[in-house]
């Protein structure tokens, strides 16, 4: 992948432009601003500056999971990638949901009863077709995907400016509702700007991967910033009531404000979003069960590629996984997420501070500032996933709280490390095999 379509596929591991950021709302439009304005520095900016250095540093394909083996060992390693791959188990199924929540917003019988399932499956098996032709086109289609989605809202933040400057002072920028609003707006923002590091494990599928990995993180931080924070004022200034806004509402505030094509259009902007968020995700996650076959650490079989260097047993074995958990709530998705994301994303910190300490001439393209400036970086997204783990504490997945599955979750990462070295070959004795 080149600069532009490693962008535009860092993009949609991490955004998908604005659909998604509905609830954030909850919280009304002035504190939702603030957090979406705020989350970029105290969230987004640390993470950018430590993967820009740690990508530019190992470029290697598994990324965060090469990150922490080497920094730590291959228990920690192991964890990190256990981490992660639970992580995509319910981060995975939020996609296909929002594709079949706008999809009945224009065609209702279309996802009613099993329909629903029917098209959240087939979103599944495009993307690992899509993913089965290589990297390269993940990322060439991630850029036409990102013009066609926030072709709609151009539109719409034109005419709610216009609409906006006519008006007199009309802004309410707070909203009456549950005293949890403001939790759950910090959730919310907090999982629309998480996945920085899923760009990592296609390292050597880059062209570049030194210089361009610091450029991408910073260029797609940007974007991601600016996609979200420019709608939501635009819709404040134009007097929509921050009330109307729910998960996938924006079809009915783009046919309110300027008309029933408009609303079309951000329904299809809508599918497709959850198209590229699925597609370029994929490629991420996938890789890890190849290198960590590779490593010995899993059945050889996940390492086998095709002609087109894609890990194609691990891209069916991934699917399946993500299909079984497809029926939870948005809600409780992104909260089991965000604990077992945030969790990984701690144990890269650590790495960034270790390597610093253990290998101090590993050179270095970017550098996320003096070794006080990396031991201080990773400080406020630490406290910001220890305040969305408590949030979480109410939340209820299989019938037990969310925080207490996902430490269960965790938990079992020591256990299947010990039983693939159990099992498993030595680390570097599975070679990959091409079909």
């Amino acid at each position: 992948m080149r600069l532009l379509p490693l962008i535009a596929a860092t993009y949609f591991m991490v955004s998908g432009g604005p659909y998604g950021i509905e609830d954030i709302l909850d919280a009304g439009y002035l504190k939702g601003l603030i957090i979406l304005v705020a989350l970029p520095f105290l969230w987004s900016l640390p993470t950018s500056l430590m993967i820009g250095e740690l990508a530019s540093a190992l470029p290697e394909e598994g990324g965060f999971y090469v990150w922490v083996r080497r920094a730590m060992g291959p228990f920690w390693g192991y964890q990190e990638a256990w981490l992660s791959l639970a992580a995509s188990i319910f981060d995975m199924a939020i996609y296909p949901t929002l594709f079949v929540l706008y999809l009945g917003r224009l065609f209702p019988a279309w996802t009613a009863g099993w329909h629903g399932a029917a098209w959240e499956l087939a979103l599944i098996g495009l993307c690992c077709l899509w993913n089965l032709l290589g990297a390269p086109a993940v990322g060439d289609g991630s850029v036409g995907l990102f013009v066609l989605l926030l072709s709609p809202f151009v539109v719409l933040v034109a005419v709610a400016v216009w609409h906006g400057a006519h008006l007199p002072a009309h802004i309410s920028w707070a909203r009456s509702g549950e005293e949890s609003g403001l939790s759950t707006a910090i959730l919310v923002a907090m999982w629309n700007y998480m996945g920085w590091d899923n760009a990592s494990t296609v390292a050597r599928e880059v062209d570049d991967p030194r210089r361009n990995y610091p450029r991408a993180m910073v260029a797609s931080a940007a974007l991601v910033a600016v996609t979200y924070v420019i709608p939501l004022a635009a819709m404040a200034y134009a007097g929509v009531p921050a009330g109307s806004f729910s998960t996938g509402s924006w079809a009915d505030v783009a046919r309110t404000t300027v008309g029933p094509w408009l609303g079309v259009a951000i329904v299809v902007g809508g599918t497709l979003t959850s198209v590229g968020m699925f597609n370029a995700l994929t490629m991420s996650y996938v890789r890890l069960p190849m290198v960590l076959a590779e490593d010995g650490m899993l059945p050889a079989v996940l390492a086998r590629r095709n002609r087109r260097d894609v890990p194609w047993f691990a891209v069916l074995a991934c699917a399946a996984a993500w299909a079984l958990a497809l029926r939870f709530s948005f809600e409780r998705l992104i909260s089991i997420d965000l604990i077992l994301y945030g969790s990984s994303l701690i144990l890269e910190f650590i790495a960034l501070i270790v390597l610093r300490l253990r290998e101090p001439k590993l050179p270095r393209p970017f550098r996320a500032g003096s070794f006080a400036a990396a031991c201080v970086i990773g400080a406020l997204p630490t406290l910001l996933i220890v305040y969305a783990d408590y949030a979480s504490r109410y939340e209820r997945m299989a019938h037990m709280p969310a925080l207490a599955l996902g430490a269960l979750i965790a938990a079992c990462g020591p256990l299947f490390y010990v039983l693939s070295k159990m099992v498993g070959k030595r680390p570097g004795t599975v070679a990959a095999t091409t079909d």
